[in-house]
């Protein structure tokens, strides 16, 4: 069955979008939970919003049937855009493309996982599949609070399907860096800059000092890269700053490369430039890779296989940003991300999908779940 109710779809993609949820603002996810739980309670499914971790972030759990479940759609409420975006920049239509706050990341997604649900319902084959859902609000911020309601749920689930966008040319992600952020704060001590600079000690010149020590990490051989983002140090310009901090963004391919990452930051405080000065490192590695996997793969060629009957040549690729999957494939559950609709440029003003998408994606998701329920 092909899906051919766009205008719908798009109805509900406005009213989805223009909802602000950024992470933080429990109230607004907590608007875009509600919505979906009223469309999968419709389709008998069993609904619930959670608060996991500190109790604040709404988190939304639908399943159907027991577990084990076939399938896991794994999702996120929460975008990057700050509140009243949503009023600012709301969604739009233009150029055969949807624009507006997390149209591609990833609101687009959480639509497409709905309305294969609903196609399967009009099929008749709903009612054959074991299936849960869980949609979390806190995956632009690392999945603090949902990460064990994530892990925990997947566990009941043989398969999970990430609907994070599917990139350009039909692109599915069959693999994502792991990561994690590191932070360095140096305590130097506060000087007159020009009558008495000797009494001084410099923590901006100490923190540049780390800077391309740090850069060393970098090695595109093994895939891990190292970037300083952020830098703070020093409030006055004739003053010997006292404290200065930096931020690192790591990610790494190869998991035997938390190992010496992290050994390497703790090292870290006792490469002194100044004797006096005190260097303090936070942070870890606080998510694995996202490997390709025998039972990946199998799940990768059926969708292609599906892709191909639909005219549809749909390829594979790696990327360094983590998503909600790599918590899932950590765990050995094999995971297949990039479900979403078609589009790019995440996190930025002009972050768009493509309107042709819509068919194909929800048409293959449904697809590919009736497979999977009949194997």
């Amino acid at each position: 069955m092909e899906f051919t109710d766009i205008d719908r779809f798009l109805e509900d993609f406005e009213h989805v979008v223009n909802m602000d949820s950024a992470s933080g603002n429990n109230d607004g996810i907590l608007k875009v939970a509600h919505f979906f739980q009223e469309r999968f309670s419709r389709l008998g499914m069993a609904c619930g919003i959670q608060l996991p971790g500190n109790g604040t972030v709404p988190c939304l759990k639908a399943t159907l049937g027991d577990p084990p479940h076939d399938m896991m759609f794994l999702g996120h409420m929460d975008t990057v855009f700050p509140e009243g975006e949503a009023a600012h920049r709301p969604f739009a239509l233009h150029d055969n493309r949807a624009w507006g706050p997390g149209v591609c990341d990833m609101k687009g997604g959480l639509l497409v996982a709905l309305y294969a649900l609903e196609t399967l319902k009009k099929t008749g084959n709903l009612d054959n599949l074991s299936i849960c859902v869980l949609f979390n609000g806190d995956e632009e911020t690392g999945s603090t609070q949902s990460r064990p309601l994530i892990q925990e749920t997947a566990k009941t689930c043989r398969r999970v399907l990430v609907f994070e966008p599917c990139r350009p040319d039909y692109h599915l992600v069959n693999q994502r860096k792991g990561g994690g952020w590191f932070h360095i704060d140096v305590i130097g001590k506060e000087a007159h800059a020009g009558a008495d600079p000797h009494k001084g000690v410099n923590a901006v010149v100490e923190l540049a000092h780390l800077v391309p020590l740090i850069q060393d990490l970098n090695d595109e051989n093994l895939g891990t890269s190292a970037q300083v983002t952020v830098i703070n140090g020093g409030d006055k310009i004739n003053i010997i700053p006292s404290h200065a901090r930096a931020s690192v963004d790591v990610r790494i391919l190869d998991p035997k490369e938390k190992q010496r990452v992290e050994a390497f930051f703790t090292r870290l405080s006792r490469k002194r430039l100044f004797e006096q000065s005190a260097i303090k490192v936070s942070g870890c590695i606080d998510r694995p890779p996202m490997a390709v996997t025998p039972q990946s793969l199998a799940i990768q060629d059926l969708i292609m296989a599906q892709a191909q009957k639909m005219g549809i040549t749909m390829g594979a690729i790696t990327t360094g940003g983590c998503s909600d999957g790599n918590l899932t494939a950590s765990l050995g559950i094999p995971t297949i991300d990039g479900l979403g609709l078609v589009g790019a440029n995440s996190h930025r003003t002009d972050e768009y999908v493509e309107l042709e998408s819509i068919p194909v994606m929800v048409t293959l998701i449904s697809r590919v779940c009736r497979q999977l329920t009949n194997a």
